[in-house]
């Protein structure tokens, strides 16, 4: 399997830099927001046919990435 952070692209010219799949117009943050609002992978896949799986297990790994790169505190 190829290394799937491949498929995450930034480039000042689309979506304004922010992280997409592929450097087309679909953002990761965009795919992480669709999954925490319940929609599943196959749901996802129907609603945005340019995608595949690999896509977003891309966002997935790049977000769990990021997290492990910032921390922050959480106020109560």
């Amino acid at each position: 399997m190829e290394d799937v952070l491949k498929r995450i692209s930034i480039n000042p010219q689309v979506c304004h830099g922010k992280p997409t799949i592929r450097n087309k117009m679909y953002t990761v943050e965009l795919i992480l927001d669709l999954l925490s609002s319940g929609m599943t992978e196959n749901e996802i896949l129907d609603d945005y046919p340019a995608l595949e799986k690999e896509d977003i297990i891309a966002c997935l790994k790049y977000a769990s990435l990021l997290t492990r790169a910032k921390s922050f505190s959480h106020s109560a």
